[in-house]
C-alpha cells in the first residue's frame, strides 16, 4: 500500500506541481523501512533475542499457564542442515509460537540424536578402522558436540525460538542413563528376549538393522529354478500312489536368493497345494499343480514332452527327504532337505515349493526351528561383511554378490539349473547407504510383539505390545488423517524388534551373560541399577572401561560383559522417558511410569517408520499408551518440477544460501504458505512469487503503522460504538478472519492463514477500507472524531494482523511491533502477547452482509469508471460523477438500495467520485459522468463549493471547515 499523501488511489497527475496545502494534510510517517534489508538486519535481531533472552521472558510471560508440549524429535548430529531440515524447525516454530500466542506454555525443547552409526562411520574415515573402542566413543562424543553446535547456529537464524542453551542431547549423561532405565522398564513388563532369528543385515554397517532402517528400491537379481535329486524313490512314489517311479526324480524350487542356496537345509511346502509328478526331458519333476504349464515352459519343454503321471496333496509329501543339489558335487554338501508344510508357501509364482535356508529368512527360520531344527545347526556361512567363511565348500571366500554367477555356473555344470533370468524388482535397501541388505541369523536381543516370555519379567502388560500399540494409534489424532492408516499397517505386520547393535558408539546393553550358557547373571535388574548410576556420572565410557571383578567378584570369571548396544531409533524412541518427564517436573528415575504426553510430534512422512514408530513402541512398553496425543507429517522438499532434491541433478537449495540472499524470513514464509501435507516444491521462482507475496504484507503493514504513528490508544481511541460505519465493518470482517485463522492454527494448517492474508491486505485493506480511508486519514482535521475514529480501527487490525503473522512472520511482527509499541507502555516483544480481542465485532451479521453487497456494487462501479477511463473521458476516480439507478423489482435491489441510500453523502468516499446521484428503476444501471465543478486543491475533489472562503479561493467548503471551522461530520464513512 502505497503511503503517497494522495487521498485515493490514481489521483495524481503525473507531473503536477506540490501544492502549498501539502502541510496541511496527516501525511503518514513511520520509522518502519518499506525495505525490509532482512540478509543484513536478521542476524542482529536474533543476536538481540539472545542477549535479552527472549525465551526466558516467553517461559516468565506464561507461568502457571496451560501447557502445550511438542516434543522435538531430534535431528542427527552430522552435517549442516539442508533445506527439509529447515523445514522442519521452521513448522515446529510456527506451531509452538501460535500456541503461545493463544496463551498456551509452550515450551520448546529442541534436542539432538548423537549416537549410531554414521557418526562412528565418520570417525573412521577420519581416523581409520584400527582405534580403540574407547577413543572411538571419545572422537564420536567430540564430533557430534561440535556438528550440534553448527546445526544450532543455523537453526536459530531461522528464526526459531527455544532453549537452545540446554537443549537434550542422547548423549548427555542423564539422558543416556535414563535410556538404560527405560531398558530396565520394558524387560519389567516382560517385553524383552534374546534370541537367534534372521534380522536385516547391512554389510557397510556391519551390523544389524531395525525394520526402521529399511527402505525398498529397486534390484537387480537372477532368478534360478533348482533341482534337489530325491533321496527317497520308493517313498515319494508311493506319496504319489505309484508301485515305483520310471526315472530319477526331482523337486524344483525356485528363488531370486541363488546366494542362499550353499545354506540350503530344508524344502517347504502347503498342506493343501496339489502337487504333481511330471515326465519331462529332465526327469520326472515335482510341481506345483497348477504352475506346471508355467514351469515347463520356462524350462524350454515342448507341450508334448511333458506328462503329469500323478498328483497329491503336499501333506502326503511332508517329511520326505531331498538331497541338496550340490551333493555329489561336494562332500560338504551331501546332507538331505526333509520337505516341512509351511502356510506362507503359495502358488502364485514359481514352483509352489520353497527352499528353506533358515539362517537367511524369517519364514524359513520359524518353519525349520518348529519342525525341530536346533539353534546350533542352523547353517550360517555368510559373514558380517557378506562375505562366505573360507571354509565353505566351493565359494568360501567369495562375497555372495559376485558368488551368485559363479553358483550358476556351478549349478548349470552340476545338471541341476532348469531356468534363469535376470529381473528387476523391489528389494530392502538399507536407509543410509542405500545398499543391498540381506537377512541374517545373529543372536540379537528383541524387544517381543506378541506372546512369549521376556527376561526378568516383574509386572507383565496385560496385553502384548503389538495390541498396545494398535489401540494406542486409536486414541491418537493425526494430521493428515492417512497417516493412521500407514502406521496401523506398520505396527500390525512388523516383526519382533531388535534393539542390539555390535558397535562402538552408543548406549551400552549392560548386559553381564554366563559364557557356558548365555544366560542373564542372576541379579541383572539390581545390575542395570548400577550401570545407570555409573553411565549417569561417567557416561557411556565408564560401562566400557568397567572391570567386571569391581562388581562380580570371583564371578567375574564366568561372566563376560556384553559389548553390545542398543539400537540408535531405540535411543530417541525414548526421549520422551527422559524429555518429557524432566519438562513435567518429574524424573524418569524415580518410578514415573505414567509421565505426560506430548500434545504433538512432528516429522517428515518417513518416520511413521522411523522416530513416529520406535516411539510409540517403547511408550506402549513402558507406559501403556503413546507418548503423544497427536502425530503430524510433511512431505519432503522437491524442486519445482517435483524432482528430489539430489547434488548431482544440482536442484538442491541451501537454506544458509537463501538467508544470505533474500533472508529466513521467506524460508519461513515459504514453508508456511506451501501445503505441508505432500512435498513442498521450491526454486528461485517459487522464492520469487514469496518475495513478492512478503512485500504486499509489509506494504500494507507498513501503511497501518504510518497511519497510526500519532495515535495515542490512551487518548485518541474513540470507544467501538461510536465509530464509523465502515470502521465498525471492517473490525468486524477482522473479528471474522481472526475467527477463521485461529481455527486453521489450532489444527496446525498454515497456507490457509497465509493464503487468507495475502487476499485480505490486498482485497479487504488495500482494494478496499483503506483505499476509502485515505481521504479522511489524510485530509480531516488531525486530531478530529472522524480520523481518530479511522485510527482506533487501523489501531485493532494492527494489534490483530501482527499477532496473525507473527507465527511466521516472526522477525517483520516483532520489527513492527517495536515501532507500534514505542511509547504505549506495551510490552516489548509480540511472542509473549495473546491474540487480540476484537470485542465480538463479527457478532454483527447484518453490518458483514450489507458491506459485503456494497463492496459488490463498488467494484460494478470500478469497472464502469475503467470503461470509460479507457475511453479518456475521464482521469482520475475523483474526476467521475455517478448517476445510478437500482431496479428495485426483486428484494436484492430493494436491499441494495437501502444500503446506498444509508450512507447519504458518505457514499461518494466509498466509491471515491465526487458526487453520487440514485435513482429506483427497474433495471441498475451506472452512469459515469465526468465532473464539471472546480477541482479541490487540497483533497482533489471535484466540488461546486471551491472557493467558498475568498481568502482560500482553491479549496473546498469541506477542506476550509476542516482547516479553519468545525470540520466536516462523518458518519458512515
Amino acid at each position: 500500500m502505497s503511503q503517497d499523501a494522495k487521498p485515493a488511489k490514481g489521483n495524481k497527475p503525473d507531473a503536477a506541481p506540490e501544492s502549498k496545502y501539502r502541510a496541511t494534510l496527516n501525511m503518514p510517517d513511520t520509522a518502519f523501512p518499506m525495505r525490509g534489508d532482512l540478509p543484513k538486519r536478521e542476524p542482529a535481531w536474533v543476536a538481540e533475542w539472545e542477549a535479552g533472552d527472549l525465551y526466558g521472558k516467553l517461559r516468565a510471560a506464561r507461568v502457571g499457564a496451560k501447557k502445550f508440549v511438542l516434543h522435538d524429535g531430534p535431528p542427527y548430529a552430522n552435517g549442516n542442515i539442508h533445506i527439509g531440515h529447515a523445514v522442519n524447525k521452521v513448522l515446529k516454530d510456527m506451531i509452538v509460537k501460535s500456541r503461545q500466542l493463544a496463551g498456551f506454555d509452550a515450551a520448546y525443547i529442541p534436542g539432538w540424536d548423537c549416537h549410531g552409526l554414521p557418526i562412528e562411520n565418520q570417525i573412521e574415515k577420519t581416523f581409520g578402522r584400527n582405534l580403540s573402542r574407547d577413543d572411538v566413543q571419545a572422537k564420536a562424543r567430540a564430533y557430534a558436540a561440535e556438528q550440534i553446535d553448527g546445526q544450532r547456529v543455523d537453526f536459530k537464524r531461522l528464526g526459531v525460538l527455544g532453549d537452545w542453551s540446554r537443549p537434550y542431547r542422547t548423549m548427555d549423561f542423564g539422558n543416556e542413563a535414563n535410556e538404560i532405565r527405560a531398558l530396565k522398564k520394558i524387560m519389567e513388563r516382560g517385553f524383552v528376549y534374546r534370541g537367534l532369528k534372521p534380522v536385516y543385515w547391512c554389510f557397510d554397517c556391519g551390523s544389524s538393522l531395525a525394520e526402521f532402517e529399511i527402505e525398498y528400491m529397486d534390484k537387480k537379481s537372477s532368478t534360478l529354478d533348482v533341482a534337489f535329486p530325491c533321496a527317497e524313490p520308493d517313498k515319494l512314489a508311493a506319496a504319489f500312489g505309484l508301485a515305483s517311479l520310471p526315472k530319477d526324480a526331482f523337486t524344483v524350487i525356485w528363488t531370486t536368493t541363488a546366494w542362499t542356496i550353499p545354506a540350503n537345509q530344508a524344502l517347504n511346502m502347503h498342506a493343501d497345494l496339489s502337487y504333481a509328478l511330471v515326465d519331462t526331458p529332465k526327469g520326472l519333476l515335482v510341481l506345483a499343480e497348477s504352475l506346471v504349464e508355467k514351469a515347463s515352459a520356462r524350462y524350454g519343454f515342448e507341450p508334448d514332452q511333458v506328462k503329469v503321471l500323478a498328483t497329491t496333496s503336499g501333506a502326503k509329501l511332508e517329511g520326505l527327504n531331498f538331497k541338496h543339489p550340490f551333493a555329489h558335487v561336494h562332500e560338504g554338501y551331501n546332507r538331505l532337505s526333509p520337505v516341512y508344510l509351511a502356510d506362507y508357501v503359495s502358488a502364485e509364482d514359481g514352483t509352489g515349493i520353497v527352499h528353506a535356508a533358515p539362517a537367511y529368512g524369517v519364514d524359513d527360520f520359524n518353519s525349520c526351528i518348529a519342525h525341530g531344527l536346533k539353534f546350533d545347526d542352523i547353517l550360517n556361512p555368510v559373514q558380517g561383511n557378506g562375505v562366505y567363511e573360507a571354509e565353505l565348500p566351493l565359494f568360501g571366500g567369495q562375497h555372495i554378490w559376485k558368488a551368485v554367477p559363479v553358483i550358476l555356473d556351478a549349478l548349470r555344470d552340476a545338471g541341476r539349473l532348469l531356468a534363469t533370468k535376470e529381473i528387476t524388482h523391489s528389494y530392502p535397501h538399507c536407509w543410509r547407504h542405500k545398499t543391498p541388505v540381506i537377512y541374517r541369523a545373529a543372536a540379537q536381543w528383541f524387544v517381543r510383539m506378541d506372546e512369549g516370555q521376556g527376561v526378568f519379567t516383574v509386572d507383565k502388560a496385560d496385553k502384548t505390545l503389538r495390541q498396545l500399540a494398535l489401540d494406542a494409534i486409536d486414541q491418537t489424532t493425526f494430521y493428515p488423517e492417512n497417516g493412521r492408516a500407514r502406521l496401523r499397517d506398520m505396527i500390525a505386520n512388523r516383526p519382533d524388534w531388535c534393539i542390539s547393535r555390535q558397535r562402538n558408539w552408543g548406549v551400552p546393553l549392560p548386559f553381564f551373560l554366563h559364557k557356558v550358557s548365555g544366560e542373564l547373571h542372576p541379579d541383572t535388574l539390581a545390575l542395570i541399577d548400577r550401570a545407570a548410576a555409573l553411565v549417569e556420572q561417567g557416561g557411556v565410557e565408564a560401562w566400557s572401561t568397567l572391570d567386571p571383578a569391581e562388581w562380580l567378584g570371583e564371578q567375574a570369571a564366568e561372566y563376560s560383559k556384553s559389548t553390545d548396544i542398543l539400537d540408535v531409533w531405540f535411543d530417541s524412541g525414548t526421549t520422551f522417558f527422559h524429555v518429557l518427564n524432566a519438562q513435567n517436573g518429574s524424573h524418569a528415575e524415580a518410578g514415573h511410569t505414567e509421565g505426560p504426553e506430548a500434545d504433538l510430534y512432528l516429522e517428515g512422512h518417513d518416520q511413521h517408520r522411523g522416530w513416529f514408530h520406535s516411539s510409540l513402541l517403547a511408550s506402549c512398553a513402558i507406559n501403556g499408551r503413546a507418548p503423544y496425543k497427536g502425530l503430524l507429517t510433511h512431505g519432503f522438499t522437491v524442486d519445482g518440477q517435483g524432482r528430489k532434491m539430489s547434488k548431482s541433478v544440482g536442484n538442491t537449495v541451501a537454506p544458509q544460501e537463501i538467508s544470505t540472499k533474500m533472508g529466513a524470513e521467506i524460508i519461513r514464509l515459504w514453508a508456511a504458505s506451501t501445503d505441508y501435507s505432500g512435498d513442498l516444491g521450491i526454486d528461485d521462482k517459487i522464492l520469487a512469487r514469496v518475495v513478492d507475496g512478503y512485500r504486499r504484507i509489509r506494504n500494507t503493514l507498513r501503511f497501518l503503522l504510518a497511519n497510526t504513528s500519532d495515535f495515542n490508544p490512551a487518548t485518541d481511541a474513540v470507544p467501538l460504538g461510536e465509530l464509523l460505519e465502515i470502521d465498525r465493518y471492517a473490525l468486524a470482517r477482522a473479528s471474522q478472519l481472526q475467527e477463521d485463522i485461529l481455527a486453521h492454527y489450532e489444527r496446525y494448517e498454515f497456507h490457509p492463514v497465509v493464503a487468507k492474508l495475502q487476499v485480505y491486505c490486498s482485497e479487504d485493506l488495500g482494494a478496499f477500507y483503506l483505499d476509502v480511508l485515505k481521504d479522511r486519514l489524510y485530509t480531516s482535521a488531525a486530531g478530529s472524531k472522524a480520523r481518530r475514529a479511522a485510527q482506533t480501527a487501523l489501531w485493532h487490525i494492527t494489534h490483530g494482523m501482527l499477532r496473525w503473522m507473527a507465527p511466521f512472520l516472526s522477525f517483520t511482527a516483532e520489527e513492527a511491533w517495536k515501532v507500534f509499541n514505542q511509547g504505549h507502555g506495551q510490552t516489548d516483544t509480540i511472542f509473549t502477547e495473546t491474540y487480540w480481542d476484537f470485542h465480538e465485532a463479527d457478532k454483527d451479521t447484518e453490518l458483514l452482509a450489507k458491506w459485503s453487497r456494497i463492496r459488490a456494487f463498488r467494484e460494478e462501479c470500478n469497472r464502469r469508471i475503467e470503461d470509460v477511463r479507457t475511453r479518456g473521458d475521464v482521469g482520475a476516480s475523483l474526476q467521475a460523477n455517478l448517476f445510478v439507478t437500482v431496479g428495485t423489482q426483486d428484494d436484492e435491489g430493494q436491499r441494495l438500495l437501502a444500503d446506498l441510500r444509508s450512507l447519504g453523502d458518505d457514499l461518494k468516499f466509498v466509491l471515491i467520485v465526487s458526487s453520487v446521484e440514485l435513482a429506483e428503476g427497474h433495471s441498475t444501471q451506472i452512469e459515469v459522468n465526468p465532473a464539471k465543478a472546480a477541482k479541490c486543491e487540497r483533497c482533489w475533489h471535484y466540488r461546486d463549493d471551491v472557493g467558498i472562503n475568498p481568502e482560500h479561493p482553491t479549496l473546498c467548503g469541506r477542506c476550509d471547515s476542516n482547516l479553519h471551522g468545525e470540520g466536516e461530520h462523518r458518519e458512515h464513512a
